[in-house]
């Protein structure tokens, strides 16, 4: 379940990627004929790395969901050998108590 730095993670995710898609926008549109140079470059560099940081929030965000799937997985793998485990030991114990006949 997400919790708090989960949302804090995908926020700062969403608000690089908003500032790249402006940013992409505006460069591509009002921009266009004003970028020249060392600017130009400048410009789209900040550009590219707000992207950069989208794409590496994103990763970051990935490698959490994987490892708290991974431990939900393990959780519900020891619960359920635990309940065969107490299953069994209930069968043999009423094995023990039914009379045979």
């Amino acid at each position: 379940m997400a919790n708090a730095v989960d949302a804090r993670r995908r926020w700062f995710g969403l608000f690089y990627l908003l500032i790249a898609s402006g940013m992409l926008i505006w460069g591509q549109t009002i921009l266009k004929d004003r970028l020249h140079g060392l600017g130009f470059l400048l410009y789209w560099l900040v550009c590219f790395g707000f992207t950069g940081l989208a794409m590496l929030t994103a990763l970051i965000d990935l490698r959490a969901v994987r490892r708290r799937t991974r431990q939900a997985q393990k959780a519900l793998l020891e619960r359920t050998l635990a309940d065969i485990e107490r299953a069994e030991g209930d069968a043999k114990d009423a094995g023990k108590r039914a009379p045979r006949k």
